[in-house]
C-alpha cells in the first residue's frame, strides 16, 4: 500500500506559518499584487513583508506573516532566494492585469486554492486530514490526537503538542464558518472564503465535524483537469495513471475533492471529450485507466484552467 509522502524519510512537516489565522478574502490578491509591483528591483522580500507592510496592507505583523504564508502555500507567489520573491504564473493567471478573478468570485478559484493546500504534503494537516484521516466524522480533540501520536511515530523534532493544536484549529476554521453571535459579527464568522466549498460541516455535538464526501457541483472540468495533471506530474512518469491511484493515492483527486468512486468514475469518463483526446479512460482488458497522449507540465495543467470561467475567460482571451 501507497503511504504517500509524509511517511517517507527525510520528510519536514509543517504545523505553522499561519500565525492562527485562516486565509482571508483579499489576502491573495494582495499580496500578489505587492510581490508583482516590485518584482525586477533587486531583492525584493523586505519591500514586500518589511516593516512597512504593517502599514500599506492595514493588518497587525503578524497578520502580515500570515498573509505571506497563505501565498505562498497557494503557490500565488513563490520564494525564490534568500531574498527574493516573485508571481508564480499561477497568481498572473488569476490575479494578474487581466486574471481570471481577481477578487475571487468564481467558485473554481476556491477549489483550486483548496487543491494547492491539501494535495501538497507541505501542509502536514491539510494533507492528512483529507488523504489519511480514517473516518467520516471527527472531533477537534481526536484530530490532535492523531497527529500528535504520528508526530511521535515518525519521529519528528520540534513539534509540540500546542503547535498541532493551533493547526488543527486554523484547519477548521479554514473551511468551518463559525457561527455569528454576540462576539463575533457575519463578517468574522466568514473569514475564510474556503468555507463556502461546503467540504466540513459542524455537526450536533460540541465540537464534532464531518467530512462531507460526495459530488461536488460547483467543481469544473478545468480544476479537475488541472489536478489530475498535477497530481499525474508528482506521482508517476507513466503515460497511463490508475483508476485506484486516481481514486485512493494520498494527495489524488479522490481524497482531496473528498469524491466516492463513482464521482471519480464519471469525472473520468468525459476526459476525451473535455481533452479533445489528449487524456483518454480506458476500460481496456480489465485494467481502468487513464492513458495520456502528450506530454504533462505545469503549463498543461494551467492550460485546462480557462474552461471553467466561461465569459471571464474569453475577455482575456481576446
Amino acid at each position: 500500500m501507497v503511504r504517500g509522502p509524509l511517511y517517507q524519510d527525510g520528510y519536514n512537516p509543517q504545523f505553522s506559518g499561519h500565525e492562527t489565522f485562516p486565509l482571508r478574502y483579499g489576502w491573495l490578491m494582495k499580496s500578489f499584487d505587492r510581490v508583482a509591483e516590485t518584482e525586477g528591483k533587486g531583492d525584493n522580500r523586505a519591500a514586500c513583508w518589511g516593516a512597512d507592510a504593517i502599514a500599506r496592507f492595514g493588518v497587525g505583523k503578524n497578520m502580515v506573516a500570515s498573509m505571506r504564508h497563505w501565498a505562498k502555500a497557494a503557490r500565488v507567489i513563490e520564494e525564490t532566494g534568500m531574498n527574493s520573491v516573485q508571481a508564480t504564473k499561477l497568481g498572473h493567471m488569476l490575479f494578474g492585469p487581466k486574471g481570471l478573478d481577481p477578487y475571487m468570485e468564481h467558485p473554481a478559484t476556491l477549489w483550486l486554492i483548496h487543491w494547492q493546500l491539501a494535495a501538497r504534503a507541505e501542509k502536514t494537516t491539510w494533507f492528512w486530514a483529507f488523504s489519511h484521516y480514517p473516518a467520516i466524522t471527527f472531533d477537534r480533540d481526536n484530530l490532535v490526537k492523531k497527529l500528535d501520536r504520528l508526530a511521535k511515530e515518525r519521529a519528528w523534532s520540534r513539534v509540540a503538542n500546542t503547535t498541532i493544536k493551533n493547526d488543527v484549529a486554523c484547519f477548521i476554521r479554514t473551511y468551518v464558518a463559525r457561527q455569528p453571535s454576540g462576539k463575533i459579527g457575519h463578517d468574522d464568522a466568514l473569514e475564510s472564503p474556503l468555507t463556502e466549498l461546503g467540504l466540513i460541516k459542524a455537526i450536533g455535538k460540541k465540537d464534532g465535524f464531518r467530512f462531507v464526501r460526495g459530488p461536488k457541483a460547483t467543481l469544473g472540468d478545468g480544476v479537475f483537469l488541472y489536478a489530475l495533471i498535477n497530481f499525474w506530474l508528482h506521482y508517476s512518469n507513466a503515460a497511463t495513471l490508475s483508476f485506484e491511484a486516481i481514486a485512493h493515492a494520498p494527495g489524488g483527486p479522490g481524497r482531496v475533492f473528498l469524491f466516492d468512486e463513482n464521482d471519480v468514475a464519471d469525472r473520468l469518463a468525459t476526459l476525451d471529450d473535455v481533452t479533445g483526446g489528449a487524456l483518454r479512460w480506458s476500460e481496456t482488458a480489465g485494467l481502468k485507466q487513464v492513458v495520456r497522449n502528450i506530454d504533462i507540465d505545469e503549463d498543461s495543467a494551467l492550460s485546462y484552467l480557462p474552461i471553467d470561467y466561461g465569459e471571464l475567460a474569453e475577455e482575456e482571451a481576446a
